[in-house]
């Protein structure tokens, strides 16, 4: 990320002037060759610059009220996509538009020093963890739609004998001695107890059909909420409804809309158990929400 000497809005990336020659051999090798452009992106290097509440949010994927991009007038809801963006844009400055973007490292440090702002296990687990979720969904981002760009996490194990603070020892997975830091649902244990031999022919078992909806849990903050519906409502779904004179107006409050709002995201972005999380602020019901003429969307799980 270094080699860009501006990011920020994502629609301004631009490589340093200084590299503009190698990087243009570099890209012109790449694209002979079908490689891509490996970048590490940090947000939690971003969050050490702008520690507010906010920016963690906006690094961890977790509700927010996003950052608009002053160029395009695209609302961000993440530090992750607004940096691969910024990559994108100055690729395309470079008439790169083919290459492709893979990262090469991205991760979260889950223990630092007492003078280090971010490291903490809930932190590192929210980060991967949202991260994961965030790929498997296939939304992409805003300048890459419809994708999941190849992404490798930093670390399967710390370095415990690398130099330097304490979190530069703290990314893994895993301790050198094999257990485990902390579960972001990659292992064997949290996916499926048993694997069947190389030629035992596998069927993959179906769905369960039964239709969920997705609700905010009891006890929620009216702030959690008004989160829930900024971030659900900036990623692209239908809140027209849930607006004055929309046929889920009525009730006119904020936990009615909220549940609307978080309910179709979950419906549009792949009835995933992970896209009714929203910072464990949510759950999946059996029971439809629909009242009246206000029909909630509802699909098998």
């Amino acid at each position: 990320m270094a080699v860009l000497s501006q990011s920020d809005p994502p629609s301004s990336g631009r490589f340093n002037p200084l590299f503009q020659d190698a990087m243009k051999a570099l890209l012109d090798f790449q694209k002979e060759n079908g490689s891509p452009f490996a970048i590490n992106p940090y947000p939690f290097f971003a969050y050490q610059s702008d520690p507010r509440a906010e920016t963690l949010a906006f690094c961890l994927f977790q509700p927010n009220s996003g950052r608009v991009d002053s160029g395009t007038g695209i609302k961000y809801m993440n530090m992750f996509d607004a940096q691969l963006d910024a990559v994108r844009s100055a690729l395309n400055a470079l008439d790169s538009k083919d290459v492709e973007i893979m990262v090469a490292e991205t991760g979260w440090a889950y223990r630092g020093d007492s003078n280090e702002i971010g490291p903490s296990v809930e932190n590192a687990r929210a980060y991967n963890g949202n991260l994961i979720a965030h790929l498997r969904s296939m939304v992409g981002t805003p300048l890459m739609p419809g994708k999941s760009v190849d992404t490798y996490i930093f670390a399967i194990y710390d370095e415990d004998l690398k130099p330097g603070p304490t979190s530069e020892r703290s990314f893994g997975l895993y301790r050198p001695d094999l257990s485990m830091t902390y579960d972001v649902g990659l292992s064997k244990s949290s996916q499926t107890p048993s694997t069947p031999t190389p030629t035992t022919p596998v069927t993959p078992s179906p769905k369960p059909t039964a239709p969920a909806w997705c609700v905010p849990k009891a006890g929620v903050s009216d702030a959690q909420l008004q989160s829930n519906l900024d971030y659900a409502c900036g990623h692209g779904i239908d809140c027209g409804p849930i607006q004055p004179g929309g046929a889920c107006f009525e009730p006119n409050t904020l936990q009615s809309h909220a549940a609307y709002a978080m309910n179709l995201y979950y419906q549009s972005v792949g009835k995933n158990p992970w896209n009714c999380d929203f910072s464990q602020t949510a759950t999946l019901t059996s029971t439809n929400p629909s009242y009246n003429s206000c029909m909630y969307s509802g699909g098998s799980t």
